[in-house]
């Protein structure tokens, strides 16, 4: 995949979420998402931070945060997601589909990583039913590599991940079986609804 399709990728995904955020009710707006402390409200604003922040803004975060960036990026998602309405959070998704934010040193990858993890973050802990399309997913699971885990602190020992809609396997072990999306959200360290994964150790990433 060259740069210039990644980039398309994650214009359609956001355009997409924008379009599926339109529509959530103000419950659905305050109610968790997988992301563990964050309310729908609070992950869109994460998402949406980059757009309005300067770096100096951000650089004044983390110094805030003693160096901490978790801490700071959990900050400011908590401000903004207080200042500001659903509907401008939506607006500022949308109008900056095409924005050219990338996490540092993931180029347009970690870009679509970013925003696929988070949309999911919301739309399973919600129950809709959207799933990025397959083309995306693999974009995204093709760069999840042991540092990728290491980040999130994920305990896949003894486990070997299975997608069964998609050619991709992860770790040694006991097999874990779900569907790419649920697995890329393991890797990332979240606990998903029950139902979702198949396996004798499906429980320890799964709520009970």
């Amino acid at each position: 995949m060259s740069d210039d399709d990644v980039r398309a990728a994650v214009i359609a995904e956001r355009r997409e979420q924008a379009d599926l955020l339109a529509g959530l009710t103000p419950e659905q707006w305050e109610a968790p998402s997988l992301c563990e402390g964050w309310r729908v409200r609070e992950v869109i604003a994460h998402t949406t931070s980059a757009y309005r922040l300067s770096f100096g803004r951000f650089l004044l975060d983390v110094l805030a945060a003693r160096g901490n960036v978790n801490r700071a990026a959990d900050r400011r998602a908590r401000a903004d997601a207080a200042a500001m309405t659903p509907q401008e959070l939506v607006a500022c998704l949308r109008d900056n589909a095409e924005h050219s934010w990338t996490p540092p040193g993931g180029g347009p990858v970690g870009a679509l990583s970013h925003d696929v993890i988070h949309g999911l973050d919301v739309t399973i802990a919600l129950g809709l039913d959207r799933t990025p399309p397959t083309g995306r997913l693999a974009m995204v699971m093709s760069g999840m590599k042991p540092k990728n885990v290491a980040f999130f602190g994920t305990d896949l020992s003894g486990v070997r991940l299975l997608a069964t809609d998609l050619d991709w396997a992860f770790g040694e072990g006991e097999p874990v079986h779900g569907a790419a999306a649920d697995l890329l959200m393991v890797v990332c360290g979240r606990t998903l609804p029950p139902g979702r994964l198949t396996g004798a150790l499906a429980s320890r990433y799964t709520r009970a």
